[in-house]
């Protein structure tokens, strides 16, 4: 699972179907911390949701119970959708323009999108505030209505097994070339990444399609942190960078737009 945002959309969506318990949506969000937080990201929201009103990072907040609560609620109203972002500067589709909410997901790469399409809605996005504390900071948006997918599941599928080829492929260049991981062992540090996101589990009604994409994204996703991460691969000049941004963004931007095709799939309340 690639976010916290992620396993949210997943686990909240097969609660509400009536698929899984409470119990298991808090499950899946503590293995990416102890410690959940809810706090409105403005006065407004606080008045609205009666949440205490708290910055992102602050650790002041409420349980982890009313976050579940909250979203049951913005649910309940019928044509609600439950909404994965994963935006990135350059791509701001599916965002409620000109929003705090908006500008605060592309920093943070991820959050969730509650309401009735056209209508006053809901925006969660996750923050870490130490090793222990995850704060969901809730803002009042106007939902957008939902483009359409970019491609099918099939197609999402054949773009994930063509990326681990190129993933792979890009990977050894960067490396026989100098920019890549050093001395150390990229497959060992490639299972490495593989071990902390299986960390994370699906929903036995994810379909074994949205599945495999997801498991082949965070495949290509953990090639490219290698790729990345590793003190031997920082360019070392201009010319360099671009050729490695070259290499990897577009990779990274197939496993965006599979994760959220996935994801739209497999969630039940998505949709």
């Amino acid at each position: 699972m690639c976010s916290p945002s992620a396993t949210l959309t997943l686990w909240a969506g097969s609660w509400l179907a009536g698929r899984s318990a409470p119990d298991d949506v808090l499950e899946a969000l503590h293995a990416w911390a102890p410690r959940h937080t809810l706090a409105a990201g403005d006065p407004v929201t606080g008045g609205r949701t009666d949440l205490p009103w708290s910055a992102h990072g602050n650790p002041n907040g409420t349980g982890v119970m009313p976050l579940l609560k909250l979203i049951r609620e913005e649910l309940a109203v019928p044509g609600a959708e439950l909404r994965l972002v994963l935006p990135v500067p350059g791509d701001v589709r599916g965002l409620p323009t000109g929003t705090a909410f908006a500008a605060d997901a592309v920093e943070s790469g991820e959050g969730l999108l509650l309401g009735v399409p056209g209508a006053e809605g809901t925006g969660l996005i996750p923050y870490p505030v130490d090793e222990n504390t995850l704060q969901w900071t809730v803002y009042s948006v106007s939902m957008p209505r939902a483009a359409g997918p970019d491609m099918s599941l099939g197609e999402a599928e054949y773009a994930m097994r063509e990326a681990v080829r190129d993933a792979a492929d890009a990977l050894m260049r960067l490396h026989t070339t100098g920019l890549g991981a050093g001395d150390a062992d990229p497959r060992e540090l490639i299972e490495a990444e593989l071990a902390d996101y299986s960390r994370h589990t699906y929903p036995e009604c994810v379909p074994l399609r949205a599945k495999r994409i997801l498991d082949s994204a965070d495949h290509v996703a953990a090639i490219l942190t290698v790729a990345q991460r590793e003190p031997a691969s920082a360019p070392t000049s201009a010319s360099a960078a671009t050729a490695h941004e070259t290499l990897l963004r577009p990779l990274w931007d197939a496993i965006r737009a599979a994760r959220l095709i996935a994801v739209h799939t497999a969630a039940p309340q998505s949709r």
